[in-house]
């Protein structure tokens, strides 16, 4: 009962905190002397009785709290900004937010310096891909509640493009519109100057990326 009542006290600890860590709770534990061997069988026990979710190896939240947070989109871009970083949301997701995307889109895109790599939990799929160090940029913190990193409109169709082809791979600019088309993303609804910073990024990386 006593080990039952120390669960419940450290997960009511963690309900306001939108992510944790394993070390996190170790910490926790340590102000009521408990060993790190019995709160790893506490972290397991919470998400076999699905008091807390596995959002990767050693990272965590409280049902609690997601399925208070779970209608609001940026607690998930927030998490995926988390899960791998440095990383910005990109690509499909990116241009769904700025409602530039037809097509409803479920996994999280991000990108990011490190290798291409997919995380599925129970509230939802994270997928990132790897991009060279000169081409991470773009991206803005967007601030609220939640705060993430996201690409700029332009930035986030070059993303698409560039992992749909490749890296525009073999891709001359005149395939551009018809590719664009093809993906049903609407440009047009784009503000001209990112449309210009758009196509910039492409006839650049045409011509010099190479």
């Amino acid at each position: 009962m006593l080990h039952m009542k120390y669960r419940e006290v450290i997960i009511e600890q963690l309900k306001k905190q939108p992510y944790f860590t394993k070390q996190a709770v170790f910490q926790l534990g340590k102000g009521y002397l408990i060993k790190d061997s019995t709160l790893n069988s506490y972290i397991s026990r919470s998400i076999a009785h699905k008091d807390i979710i596995q959002l990767k190896r050693g990272v965590y939240v409280t049902m609690d709290f997601y399925t208070k947070n779970k209608t609001d989109s940026s607690y998930l871009f927030y998490i995926a900004n988390i899960l791998r970083g440095p990383s910005y949301v990109s690509s499909w997701t990116a241009l769904q937010y700025y409602n530039l995307a037809t097509e409803i889109i479920n996994t999280i895109t991000s990108v990011t310096e490190k290798v291409t790599r997919d995380y599925e939990n129970k509230i939802g799929t994270f997928s990132y891909h790897s991009i060279n160090k000169n081409l991470f940029s773009d991206f803005s913190l967007v601030k609220g509640t939640f705060e993430f990193f996201i690409a700029s409109p332009s930035k986030a169709l070059f993303d698409l493009l560039y992992f749909k082809t490749n890296q525009l791979r073999g891709v001359t600019f005149d395939k551009i519109g018809p590719l664009i088309e093809s993906l049903r993303v609407d440009i047009e609804e784009m503000e001209e100057s990112e449309r210009e910073k758009f196509y910039s990024l492409v006839k650049k990386h045409i011509v010099y990326g190479k």
